[in-house]
Formats: structure tokens, C-alpha cells, sequence
């Protein structure tokens, strides 16, 4: 029998198959979906990857408002990948690679679709580790929230800050910015030499060369995107070590400079009582950023030094190194988690009254439940994005810690069982259910009554105890 097929046969056959390559570009899959459908952003944040790193390099413009920039993103694929998606609000796209070969892009509003070509040996398979380097330049966003707050870039007397919760990353760089895909980061910034580009992490080096410096941060640990910041001006700066180890760097606008000293300098006593409450501190470095008043008009838990909008008092300086613990190292699940960021941040605060300021912790907690602010909704279920940074999910969200810790009725225990959550869940992502579970887990106690009063109830429960 002849088993092969007639010339024109093979040659059709031939030709369907180039076709059929020709039109998936080598690779084969299904595109990664554009959006992981949290409650509040379903558009936010990308399916069928995983970031593993960021490589930033950055060179900034102040004068001339422009940002140029080179993001190499290293990440796992989840799927087999025909396509997948990055956020990126405004900034042109010069060019973009994936595992080294050129890639097709395609923007629509705040999505960038790249279409990676190539052969077998090149194709994203379930599995693969690969590598994107994207080019870009222009003039950065700053976005609007849904509550009237400004994020993104925001363009200050003398430079500019980058503020991402829950979206302003996306502002000036390509990525995956939903806080469930955390990365490590190298951010190169370059600027006029005459100013000074902070981050997050450890400054590993600072180059002067041509009248520009460029400094380089190292993240290790994992971060989620809306927790970088890139601050660029004109900052007096210090650097020391705490007793325990941990590397600090502030960098203080010389306008806000005296007034911030004092505050400041308790850093090193903030992070070692938070530790003793909270379980040790979870990264390598802390410190701060304060800014001029006016150059933002809120205070952001940026990983490893929060930044300021001027100069903090005592309160805020502990509420927002909490965060390096709730919200930094234990980061939400989704932008509903949020209570569980700002609830256990604010009772940080009403700790810290009590310990120091002689202002029993049921003192905050009475004026907190006589607040009518805090029954507006739920804390676990904010309406919509609007409301995610309204009173319940941070008086009443501490409201809930307290009432856990009163149904434990046990403080040593209770505070362990804070540092076990810590623990449990460093550097990684928790959800209210985690949470709940995690507590009643721990306790050996049924508090679905707690749960349906404090955390999901639509009314404020009658009494105090």
C-alpha cells in the first residue's frame, strides 16, 4: 500500500499547516484574561501569569514632566499562553519583548495585549518561566479614585511621588496590579543630580555621571504593586540601623524637616513594641517619606517607608508602620479585604493610646461604636469602591479586632493569636474568610454571632458589651 499522500496533497497539507502557525504566531494556548474580577476593580490585575520579579529602570524629568522607562518582568505562566495582558495607564509603548523575541502589542484604555511570536521552542506552556521587557516614555497619569483622591504621579514643588492604592501603579509602569500577584523589585530611578530618588527596599547604589544620579533600590521581599513608590526632590536623608537589625532610611522634604524630627525618631521604638504585639517585623528595612504639606493629601503604607503629607504626628507614624505587618506582609486577597488592613492598623493605634498616652483601649473602642460614621455599611462589605476608605472599614474594622479579643477573654492568648496570623500568612495574601476561619480555628469557638453583629451586620449592635 502507498502510504504517501499525492504531491498536491502534502502541499495542501503543507500550507495549512504555515497558515495555522501563521495565525496563533507560533504559539500555542488560550490569551490570559484581562482582569481577576475583583469585587470592586473586576478589570484590574491579569489571569493566566504569575510576576515573580520586576526590573525597573526609570529615567525622570521633572522639568520636563517625562518619564522614560524600561520594566523587565519576569513571571510563571499559569496556562498554556497564546496572549496575556499588562495594565498601563497613558505612556507610549516603544517596544516590547517576550522570552527575547519581539511581540505584538495591542492597547485598549488601561490594557496592553501582548501577542508573543515564535516557534515550538518559544511557546508559553503551563509551567514556563519566561521573561517580558517593555519600552516606554511619556508623561505620567495621575488618576482620579472613585472617592476624589488623587494616585498615580503626582507632580510635587520639586519632583514627584508615586501612590498606587488601590490602582496608581499602573501610572508609570507595566504590570500585573492586583495585590493578589505579589513580586520582589530592582528599581533603578535616574535623575538630576541635584535631587534624590527614594524607593522601597535597601539603596543598593547611587551612580553620578553626566550631571544625572541614579539610584538603585532592592525589594526582597514580596510586594504588591500598589505598595511601591518612587519619590523624587530634593530630601534630606539619614540613614542608621535599629538595635534590632533593621536598616532605616527617611528622606524629609527640607520644608517639613524640623517639625518631623521628633516623630521620627521614635521609629526605632514604634517597630520594636509592634513587634512585641504583632510578631517581628517582616522586611529587612523601614523608615519614611515626608513630603511638603500640600504635595499629597494623604498618608499611603508605601512597603518598608510609608509616605507622609507632611509631617506626621505619633498616631499616624504608628497606624502606618502597622501596615507593614497588615497590608504589607499580609496583603488582601482582594480590595474587599481591606478591613482587615485598616481595622487591625487603627486598633494598632488604640494600643499604642493605651500603652503610652494612658487612653484605655475600651475608651477608643466607646467612642469608636458612638461614631454613627462607623455603621454607614459593613466593613467586610464596603458597597463599592467608593466607600473603601470610609470610616467602618477602619473604626469598625478595629471594632471587630476588639470584640475577638473581649469573646477570647485571655490578652497573652489573644496577642498570640495575632502573631500566629502574622505568621501564618507572611508575605503572602489572606481573605475575611481566612480570617474567620483562622480565628475560630485557633479559639475552638463558634463566634458566627461576632461575624453577623460586628463584621457583616447592617446595624450598630445595641450596647458596648
Amino acid at each position: 500500500m502507498n502510504l504517501r499522500p499525492p504531491a498536491r496533497t502534502a502541499s495542501f497539507l503543507l500550507a495549512l499547516a504555515l497558515l495555522s502557525a501563521g495565525c496563533s504566531g507560533g504559539v500555542e494556548g488560550t490569551p490570559g484574561a484581562a482582569g481577576l474580577r475583583d469585587p470592586y476593580f473586576p478589570g484590574l490585575g491579569n489571569d493566566g501569569y504569575d510576576v515573580t520579579h520586576y526590573g525597573l529602570k526609570l529615567d525622570v524629568d521633572p522639568a520636563a514632566d517625562r518619564l522614560r522607562g524600561t520594566a523587565t518582568i519576569t513571571a510563571r505562566a499559569t496556562q498554556d499562553l497564546s496572549a496575556f495582558h499588562l495594565d498601563l495607564a497613558g505612556l507610549d509603548v516603544e517596544s516590547a519583548t517576550v522570552a527575547g523575541r519581539p511581540a505584538a502589542v495591542n492597547r485598549a484604555g488601561k490594557e496592553m495585549t501582548l501577542r508573543p511570536a515564535g516557534a515550538v521552542e518559544h511557546r508559553l506552556h503551563k509551567g514556563r518561566t519566561f521573561t517580558t521587557v517593555v519600552r516606554y516614555s511619556g508623561s505620567p497619569e495621575t488618576l482620579t479614585d472613585a472617592d476624589g483622591e488623587k494616585e498615580g504621579w503626582l507632580r510635587t514643588a520639586d519632583g514627584a511621588v508615586a501612590l498606587g492604592e488601590p490602582t496608581g501603579s499602573m501610572a508609570w509602569f507595566p504590570g500585573n496590579h492586583h495585590p493578589s500577584d505579589k513580586a520582589v523589585y530592582d528599581i533603578e530611578i535616574t535623575v538630576p543630580e541635584a535631587l534624590t530618588a527614594v524607593s522601597n527596599g535597601e539603596l543598593v547604589s547611587r551612580r553620578t555621571e553626566g550631571g544625572r544620579t541614579a539610584f538603585r533600590w532592592r525589594t526582597a521581599e514580596p510586594m504588591a504593586s500598589y505598595l511601591a513608590t518612587v519619590a523624587v526632590g530634593r530630601f534630606a536623608t539619614e540613614e542608621s540601623v535599629t538595635p534590632d537589625g533593621i536598616r532605616l532610611f527617611t528622606a524629609v522634604d527640607p520644608e517639613s524637616a524640623a517639625a518631623s524630627e521628633d516623630v521620627l525618631g521614635r521609629i526605632p521604638a514604634v517597630l520594636k513594641w509592634s513587634a512585641g504585639k504583632f510578631g517581628p517585623y517582616p522586611f529587612a528595612s523601614a523608615g519614611a517619606i515626608v513630603e511638603r504639606t500640600g504635595d499629597s493629601t494623604y498618608a499611603l503604607e508605601t512597603q518598608n517607608r510609608p509616605v507622609f503629607p507632611g509631617p506626621p504626628d505619633t498616631a499616624l507614624l504608628v497606624h502606618e508602620l502597622a501596615h507593614q505587618w497588615f497590608g504589607n506582609s499580609v496583603t488582601p486577597a482582594t480590595w474587599r479585604d481591606m478591613w482587615l488592613n485598616e481595622g487591625f492598623a487603627t486598633y494598632a493605634e488604640w494600643l499604642w493610646a493605651a500603652d503610652h498616652e494612658d487612653v484605655p483601649v475600651e475608651e477608643s473602642f466607646e467612642e469608636a461604636y458612638r461614631n454613627d460614621a462607623n455603621w454607614a455599611f459593613p466593613p467586610a462589605d464596603p458597597p463599592n469602591a467608593v466607600d473603601l476608605s470610609d470610616p467602618p472599614v477602619y473604626g469598625r474594622g478595629a471594632m471587630v479586632v476588639h470584640r475577638v479579643r473581649l469573646a477570647m477573654d485571655d490578652d497573652p492568648a489573644f496577642f498570640a493569636l495575632v502573631r500566629g496570623w502574622t505568621k501564618a500568612h507572611r508575605h503572602g495574601n489572606a481573605s475575611t474568610d481566612d480570617f474567620t476561619a483562622y480565628v475560630e480555628e485557633e479559639t475552638g469557638q463558634d463566634l458566627t454571632g461576632l461575624w453577623d453583629a460586628w463584621l457583616y451586620g447592617e446595624s450598630r449592635p445595641p450596647g458596648e458589651g
